[in-house]
């Protein structure tokens, strides 16, 4: 599919680069380019509330946990209802979900309904929050496929290569959005100055192999022995392969984001406390499974790609290894994967 060529030396909105590539799709309605519009808008608004979170008194908990039993920080629900509602008056949902709610969030009856769902999860890394670390925002839309006119659960579950849209908005130095419509990854970072997107990051290529591994060791005595062998080899101490510098923050979108630039892998095996993983596939495996094949890389579960899995479930978790296409293919000819990696 043809993609619009943009100049990065050139100023070019969010809101421009979108309308630019939609021209290229004949039968585009702009529904689509709408929801990308308003993702960027409460993208904007929250990277202000965490830019003043430490001058607002909304650091700390809310006192409350959600649905993954993890106790809820301010800024999480603040993220959370800021998203909820630059969202659900478009006309272009028929529902939504979030990774901090336990059910369905309907689209209000006095708002038109359309024929995408969106899911996301507005708080990325947010336990990370009292102590000024990256956080971000993950999104993924899909197209409704359910006959009812609101959104229903099967209009969720489904494979993550259903995607239409995917992306994440990391609040760091720079806060700057990523997303992918099937047309490339492409970066824009905000500027404060004039409150706009602007593309910084066209057509980005992860590289084929990476130096940096993002794992968390303290689960080490949890894992299987083929994760165990794995880890050797990244680390360069078994297998003759070069050995790579450990990074870990703790927060996917930050990890993600400095491996998706500079090259290297994430990993979140299952291990003996949790089987399944830890990460949800709807809210944060797919969105970046979609991101970084569009990037040159891979994701896997460790037994299959990530995007050829079947939900079940609204947060359904599962183990993730994502990153630069080589270290992939290490995890899965070494966890025993036989599938294409995509």
């Amino acid at each position: 599919m043809p993609v619009a060529s943009q100049s990065p030396t050139k100023a070019v909105t969010i809101e421009r680069f979108i309308v630019e590539q939609e021209r290229l799709l004949p039968h585009a309605t702009g529904d689509l380019s709408d929801i990308l519009y308003d993702i960027a808008l409460a993208a904007k608004m929250i990277s202000s509330k965490v830019r003043r979170a430490g001058l607002s008194d909304i650091l700390g908990a809310a006192g409350n946990e959600n649905v993954q039993g993890e106790m809820q920080q301010k800024l999480d629900v603040i993220a959370n209802e800021i998203m909820v509602q630059a969202l659900e008056a478009g006309g272009r949902l028929c529902a939504m979900a979030s990774e901090e709610e336990a059910e369905i969030i309907p689209i209000p009856p006095s708002f038109r309904t359309g024929k995408y769902v969106v899911v996301f999860d507005p708080l990325d890394g947010s336990s990370n929050i009292d102590v000024n670390v990256p956080v971000g925002t993950i999104f993924s839309v899909l197209a409704k496929r359910q006959s009812a006119p609101h959104g229903e659960l099967g209009d969720f579950l489904q494979p993550g290569h259903q995607q239409v849209a995917a992306g994440y908005v990391i609040y760091g130095s720079s806060t700057m959005l990523v997303y992918t419509t099937g047309q490339g990854a492409h970066g824009f970072t905000l500027d404060p100055s004039i409150g706009e997107f602007l593309l910084s990051h066209p057509h980005i290529r992860t590289p084929s192999a990476g130096k940096f591994l993002s794992v968390n060791d303290s689960y080490e005595a949890l894992w299987s022995e083929p994760v165990k062998s794995l880890m050797r080899r990244y680390r360069g101490l078994e297998g003759g392969h070069k050995a790579k510098n450990v990074r870990y923050v703790g927060s996917l979108v930050a990890d993600f984001h400095r491996n998706l630039l500079a090259g290297g892998v994430f990993c979140y095996p299952p291990n003996a406390k949790s089987p399944k993983g830890k990460l949800r596939l709807l809210y944060e495996g797919n969105p970046m499974a979609f991101i970084v094949e569009q990037a040159g890389g891979a994701a896997i579960d460790g037994e299959r790609r990530l995007l050829s899995i079947e939900p079940t479930e609204l947060h359904q978790r599962a183990p993730l290894y994502i990153g630069s296409r080589d270290d992939v293919a290490l995890a899965a000819e070494v966890l025993g994967m036989t599938g294409a990696l995509a």
